[in-house]
């Protein structure tokens, strides 16, 4: 295992161009890396080693955690547990199934309550005057796994999102087994749960561990869960699930804040993260880094932005990517 990654500013780099008739209208700032089965780093732009916080892209980490632990769901409810679901019915109903099964209620969710995350679903709530619920929080999924993976272990669950808790104690070393590399620091996420801060190469060394994990193994199983049910990690809207559905094999998750990670078959794996925590600029770097590890760069096109002369352009190092996978 390396050291701890470094704690400091980020030294992002110009990654996407904002053109309009032709100028330049604004600059998104980030850092990509593509890492190989090894994990050897195979293309790095910016900062891939100063610790940051990866957000909802561990979340495909502690399901792994968790299925280590016992916990055993059907391959559309493991993705939900992977999830941050946009609070289509159908990932309210799968989350409630979740907790019925392990004899839960809403109420013992100990995320924040919220309206759904999918702009359409959260009209419609508002619309129909429904108010916030811990139910419709895009991590709920997750969370009713926690809870029944502390039940099955006999653990507390009153005190599930305690760092010190046995549950919480696995997750911490699975991310560790997984990245290659000790937690750097130690915060809670927007959902309550504990956030463990790596560095965006050991991100993407996860993921691609994660994507060519033996058959059988709990990595495995939250691998192929993830392929099988793109629409449960996210929703029928969302442009990760959109990508997994274009790149057969491909396992993929984004987080708040413009974080995205992504890993084909074979474990070669690509982590982003845009430093003004833009959305808009991370598909088209994604895909720009997903064709230079080995991706179709036809089935990329979608998400590569319009480009010149209106529109978004990926600049730098990773600008001919798709037009030289192609």
């Amino acid at each position: 295992m390396s050291a701890a990654a470094p704690i400091g500013v980020p030294g992002h780099v110009p990654l996407v161009h904002l053109l309009r008739d032709g100028l330049v209208e604004g600059v998104h700032h980030g850092s990509v890396v593509v890492v190989g089965p090894d994990g050897s780093v195979l293309f790095q732009a910016g900062d891939a080693g100063t610790a940051f916080y990866p957000r909802s892209t561990a979340k495909p980490v502690q399901a792994v955690a968790m299925v280590r632990l016992g916990l055993s769901l059907p391959p559309d409810l493991l993705a939900l547990t992977a999830a941050s679901h946009s609070g289509e019915r159908v990932h309210l109903e799968g989350t409630r199934r979740i907790l019925d099964a392990g004899g839960f209620a809403e109420a013992d969710l100990a995320n924040p309550a919220d309206l759904p995350y999918d702009p359409v679903e959260r009209a419609s709530w508002v619309a129909d005057g429904r108010s916030a619920r811990k139910l419709a929080h895009n991590c709920s999924g997750k969370h009713a796994a926690m809870l029944d993976t502390a039940r099955r272990n006999g653990w507390s669950t009153a005190d599930y999102l305690d760092p010190a808790h046995p549950l919480q104690r696995e997750v911490a070393a699975t991310v560790e087994e997984l990245t290659g590399e000790p937690v750097a620091h130690v915060a809670t996420d927007g959902c309550g749960a504990p956030l463990f801060s790596v560095s965006l190469r050991g991100l993407a060394t996860a993921a691609g561990r994660i994507a060519a994990a033996p058959a059988g193994s709990p990595a495995h199983r939250v691998a192929e869960a993830i392929r099988a049910h793109p629409e449960m990690v996210a929703g029928s809207r969302r442009d990760v699930s959109a990508l997994m559905r274009a790149v057969p094999g491909l396992i993929a998750k984004d987080g708040f804040e413009a974080v995205q990670v992504a890993a084909l078959p074979d474990g070669t794996a690509v982590a982003v993260k845009i430093a003004d925590g833009s959305d808009r600029a991370r598909p088209p770097v994604t895909a720009a880094a997903l064709a230079l590890a080995g991706a179709d760069a036809a089935a990329l096109a979608g998400f590569a932005g319009p480009g010149a002369p209106d529109g978004l352009e990926v600049v730098g190092p990773l600008a001919g990517a798709l037009r030289a996978a192609a």
